[in-house]
């Protein structure tokens, strides 16, 4: 069997088909997997476990009826979505990662990361990251009306689709620096992320030994889904047209 990894759906009403790729997915191919691990960014937007919109509804039924079959799904926050709470995991099943964690994969330690805090040299980004993972941002925030942390959520949304406009691609990309630095601390050859929408695997030499960094894809176009095996790891492209 294999362990599936999927991140950067952002999910929303405006983009249907997506949503019913993903729900397809869920139905289909993730049924046969041994594990299914988002990497963040499920949602374009969460503005906590109490919104009362369809979409949240939805996906959290899909989860659940995967996670009632028997196939564990495991959680790590990304950069819209880290206001997801234990409310939605219990209703949907899944299991709340922390922001890194060392799984064993087929023998192979393999960390796990949404991949932002990957991106040191936007320094700007890392900035706003800190503010808005402090406890006390997220319960003043999560204590507004929904109304207004919607409204919250748009403005956000679109400052930072201006900030990434005028930011050259090799700001908002990863630092190899810190990429090593990290995959050095964890004591791991592998590391699986998502954030950056350039989906690739790297591979080079780190202290002697063969590292390989695997960046899943966004679901924009179309779904995108590494698959683990014993002995094969490889990228798979999820078409519009399966939905």
């Amino acid at each position: 069997m294999t362990t599936l990894f999927i991140s950067d759906l952002h999910l929303e009403p405006i983009r249907p088909a997506i949503t019913t790729l993903f729900l397809t997915f869920l139905e289909q191919r993730a049924r046969q997997a041994e594990a299914l691990y988002i990497l963040g960014d499920l949602f374009e937007a969460w503005i906590g476990d109490d919104d009362d919109s369809e979409l949240g509804q939805t996906v959290a039924s899909g989860l659940r009826a995967l996670t009632g079959s028997g196939v564990p799904v495991y959680f790590l926050h990304g950069n819209r979505d880290f206001l997801l709470g234990e409310r939605f995991a219990a209703v949907s099943g899944l299991q709340l990662l922390p922001e890194s964690m060392v799984i064993d994969l087929a023998g192979k330690q393999a960390l796990l990361l949404h991949g932002d805090t990957l991106c040191t040299d936007d320094v700007e980004y890392q900035t706003f990251r800190a503010q808005v993972r402090d406890p006390a941002w997220r319960a003043r925030t999560l204590a507004l009306p929904l109304a207004q942390r919607r409204a919250l959520a748009g403005q956000l949304r679109e400052t930072s689709r201006q900030a990434i406009q005028q930011k050259a691609a090799d700001i908002t990309d990863v630092n190899r620096q810190e990429v090593d630095r990290v995959m050095r601390e964890h004591r791991v050859e592998r590391l699986i992320h998502g954030h950056t929408h350039r989906p690739a695997i790297h591979e080079w030499t780190l202290d002697g030994y063969s590292m390989r960094r695997i960046v899943l894809g966004d679901w924009y176009a179309q779904g995108s889904v590494l698959c683990c095996g014993a002995s094969d790891w490889r990228m798979e492209s999820l078409a519009l047209s399966d939905a």
